[in-house]
């Protein structure tokens, strides 16, 4: 495996010999000094760029870096289909471990990566970039709740778990686990980040898809929250249910209180209802209630 001064030699190597790339950022975990550092963190470097269409036409410029393991070019994609935001990124994975993210960003459009608060000038050609502050996680901090997002949360939780038990008495474990772990757990993980920033004052960065939260929850809800991950068996899936429905409430209760906000208790208590109803609904039942 390269070493991290072999990878900034080959990525500052190139954008200097290149003159199509005018400026080089980098953004990410290697800009973050708070963020841990272990063998699978990725190089996400923008290169400022005269042009785009070169790069397009010529996939093949990017082997310089390295041995594949496999690349992507999301905007290049028809499925998902890809954002016009200004740039073109490169996703690179290399087959001795290293993996950069670059982004290729014309120089006119070069707002489009000036508010990452993570963001260190490596090579500036023509004096282009801005002074960047110190790097920090402010752009990655969480925000209070206002009412009409914690009304939103509360009424998609359990308006969706009821979707979630009609999957399950129909015994259609996939569209079942599909509302469960989409949807209902996004407004879990919501009510999640919420709790930690009302915890840290809104200080702390939660990371990607809840990655840091084992630092910032306390060790119950911890356990609890783990335990809302199941298999693939029916049984496991509604005890999941019911775990996300005890640790939304732990959750929302004391949030709903420190902002004065109502919390829908006859939702919860006619959801609640329902879900464990439709649990001992036998299969046959010609109605249900």
């Amino acid at each position: 495996m390269r070493s991290e001064s072999e990878m900034y030699d080959l990525i500052l190597g190139t954008a200097r010999s290149d003159d199509r790339i005018r400026a080089v950022v980098l953004n990410g975990s290697r800009a973050n000094p708070h963020a841990p550092g272990d063998v699978f963190q990725d190089f996400d470097v923008v290169y400022v760029v005269t042009e785009l269409d070169s790069f397009k036409q010529d996939p093949h410029w990017f082997d310089h870096f390295g041995e594949r393991m496999i690349f992507q070019f999301p905007d290049g994609m028809g499925d998902p289909p890809a954002e016009d935001w200004g740039g073109y990124g490169v996703l690179m994975q290399f087959a001795d471990g290293n993996r950069i993210d670059l982004s290729l960003v014309p120089r006119e459009n070069l707002e489009v990566i000036l508010d990452d608060s993570l963001s260190v000038a490596l090579l500036d050609k023509d004096g282009i970039l801005p002074h960047f502050p110190e790097p920090d996680e402010s752009g990655y901090l969480p925000t209070p709740p206002t009412a009409k997002a914690f009304d939103d949360c509360t009424n998609e939780f359990w308006w969706v778990s009821t979707y979630v038990a009609k999957g399950l008495w129909r015994e259609e474990i996939l569209y079942a686990r599909t509302l469960l772990d989409e949807v209902v757990r996004a407004q879990l993980m919501k009510m999640l980040v919420w709790h930690i920033g009302l915890k840290t004052g809104f200080k702390a960065n939660p990371g990607k898809s809840g990655k840091y939260f084992q630092q910032y929850l306390e060790p119950a809800l911890w356990k609890q929250l783990l335990r809302t991950y199941a298999d693939g068996s029916y049984e496991a899936t509604w005890q999941a249910l019911f775990e996300m429905g005890d640790l939304f409430r732990t959750l929302a209760l004391p949030l709903s209180a420190h902002y004065g906000f109502e919390y829908p208790h006859d939702d919860d208590a006619r959801v609640w209802a329902h879900l464990h109803h439709v649990r001992d609904l036998p299969r046959d039942a010609a109605e249900m209630y």
